[in-house]
């Protein structure tokens, strides 16, 4: 007989997951157990916090679901920052938690158990708020099963976060040789089926792109999703088309390339605002244009009324969502730019032009300066020069995303991901971490010393499991973005935290930069070290972020202050 815990773990080996994070606890440790005879990596960072994370990003850099394995009131609580990006942000991940329930003592003034029973925590609830699906198993053969459909249901359509909550006997139970009804082989139940677009409405895409004098493609997530990028150039070749991304799916292009025109959006390059607001057809590829990509939909923007809009996204729901589309494209975003991609043919002598001309926008004179302390563009033209095809840049919330989004221009597909799903703050360490361990990249950690500070073990966690990403502190001692904001809210401003020291003591190096002319060779050294590196980047705290970066449009309805 197999216990319910090794079959999940062969069902994992078998849907080939390498690697697992997440912290015993509960009746999880069963799983732990299980996994202690596997072949499969078990990465147990600090908190449930950081392991979501890390889950997270390992959904998003592979498109695979990343795994998340802990006890359930910490699941939902420190753990469902992950989740909650990961919904946002589809990103495939499947949770696998439990309810703390031991017997029949659930319903006596429970310690820690999380069914939802009097006196409890309702775990399902919160789960029911940040997952795509969950499920309660109450049998073995049903715990198996739900793990199999978490798996199918991350990846279905739309991606996102899928959760099994283990119960009672039946996390340790032994599986039936012959459950009614039948268990089938893992890897057969989770397959999934890529939906295309109809024959009808990509015949009016074409004509729509064919005719176009001034044709825009704002790529969004989805198209990092379906790992699409040469779909994309393909059919950015075949209708001549000036490319823009939305901020999820900033490098789903190389923005080097020469139809690259930069991030659309309140805090996005001005060249890219002003190219879609060109634009006579404009074809939006997995965006569900939410308010920070549409420039909090200022009128002169987008406009359904003047131009030609060709909405393509998994989710029918999407297309159409924000603005009326003239042509609606429902499937993969792979599937629907490859078929779109075949046809073409058009050219014009507007599209390459308009791309060199708006990324004029990427660098400033900032960019280059020797002030102290050291200006934010500075630091980052600084990464950008260290950064290769080989290297993943992870960004954290607040300004220091903004500046990154603006001024570093990645040379390569897939190598920047950002914190901005629900734009949690503390994602970029261990992401950076998750990276290194998931893919063969190195990685660069960007974060405010607000967010670093939130998850800063994530430096020791990278030591225990022999990886080295860079963590680059862009170090004002405050909430930049909300001090910014008003000076005048109160608990903006932080103690000076010793970084260096915090990151010598977990095992890893560090350096405080002061000079802007010293940040090249550290960032240089700090790629090449074989242990994690802190570098606490000291930036100036009155380079308003706001004042560089927001967009005309931005500006328009109000800015920040509204």
């Amino acid at each position: 007989m197999t216990t319910t815990a090794e079959r999940l773990v062969a069902d994992l080996e078998a849907l080939a997951v390498e690697t697992v994070f997440g912290y015993p606890g509960g009746r999880v440790i069963e799983v732990f157990e299980a996994l202690a005879d596997s072949p499969i990596d078990v990465v147990r960072p600090r908190d449930e916090r950081q392991a979501s994370v890390m889950a997270e990003a390992a959904g998003r850099l592979t498109g695979r679901p990343g795994v998340l394995l802990g006890q359930g009131p910490w699941i939902g609580s420190l753990g469902a920052i992950g989740q909650m990006e990961a919904r946002l942000g589809s990103t495939p991940m499947v949770v696998v938690t439990e309810a703390s329930e031991r017997g029949e003592y659930a319903t006596l003034a429970p310690y820690q158990a999380a069914r939802g029973d009097y006196g409890g925590l309702d775990l399902p609830s919160i789960l029911d708020g940040v997952t795509k699906e969950f499920w309660e198993p109450r049998t073995p053969a049903e715990t198996v099963r739900t793990l199999q459909l978490a798996f199918k249901h991350a990846v279905a359509g739309r991606p996102g976060p899928c959760a099994i909550v283990l119960d009672g006997d039946a996390a340790t139970d032994d599986v039936p040789d012959d459950p009614m009804p039948p268990l089938y082989p893992a890897a057969e139940q989770v397959e999934v089926q890529t939906s295309r677009p109809t024959q009808e409405d990509l015949t009016a895409a074409r004509e729509a792109l064919e005719g176009a004098a001034r044709p825009v493609i704002l790529a969004g997530n989805g198209v990092r999703v379906a790992d699409a990028t040469e779909e994309l150039l393909a059919t950015a070749a075949a209708y001549d088309c000036v490319v823009t991304t939305s901020y999820l799916g900033k490098s789903a292009i190389p923005e080097t390339h020469e139809r690259a025109a930069g991030v659309v959006g309140s805090f996005g390059h001005e060249g890219a605002n002003r190219a879609v607001s060109e634009a006579d057809v404009l074809l939006v590829v997995g965006c569900r244009l939410n308010p920070m990509d549409t420039n909090w939909q200022a009128p002169a923007f987008i406009r359904p009324d003047e131009q030609t809009i060709v909405h393509a996204d998994v989710d029918p729901r999407n297309v159409g969502w924000v603005y009326p589309a003239d042509v609606g494209l429902v499937g993969d975003a792979a599937e629907t730019l490859a078929a779109l991609s075949v046809a073409g043919g058009a050219s014009n002598d507007w599209a390459l032009d308009r791309a060199s001309e708006a990324r004029d926008d990427f660098h400033a004179p900032a960019c280059e300066s020797d002030a102290t302390p050291i200006k934010p563009q500075r630091a980052v033209a600084e990464i950008e020069a260290v950064v290769d095809e080989e290297t993943v840049v992870t960004a954290d919330s607040g300004n220091n995303r903004f500046w990154l989004l603006y001024y570093l221009q990645t040379p390569a597909a897939d190598t920047y991901v950002g914190s901005g799903g629900v734009g949690g703050m503390g994602w970029a360490p261990p992401a950076a971490v998750a990276a290194e361990l998931v893919t063969d990249k190195d990685a660069i950690a960007v974060a405010g010393d607000g967010g670093f500070a939130m998850t800063l073990t994530a430096v020791e966690t990278a030591v225990e499991y022999g990886v080295a990403p860079t963590f680059v502190v862009l170090n004002d001692a405050s909430l930049g973005m909300v001090r910014q904001m008003d000076d005048a809210i109160p608990t903006t401003r932080f103690h000076d935290t010793d970084f260096v020291a915090t990151a010598a003591a977990m095992g890893g190096d560090g350096e405080r930069l002061d000079d802007p002319t010293a940040l090249g060779p550290a960032l240089a050294d700090a790629k090449a070290s074989d242990v994690p590196t802190v570098l606490d980047v000291r930036i100036d705290p009155d380079e308003e972020m706001a004042d560089e970066l927001a967009s005309s449009f931005y500006e328009s309805v109000g800015g920040l202050h509204e």
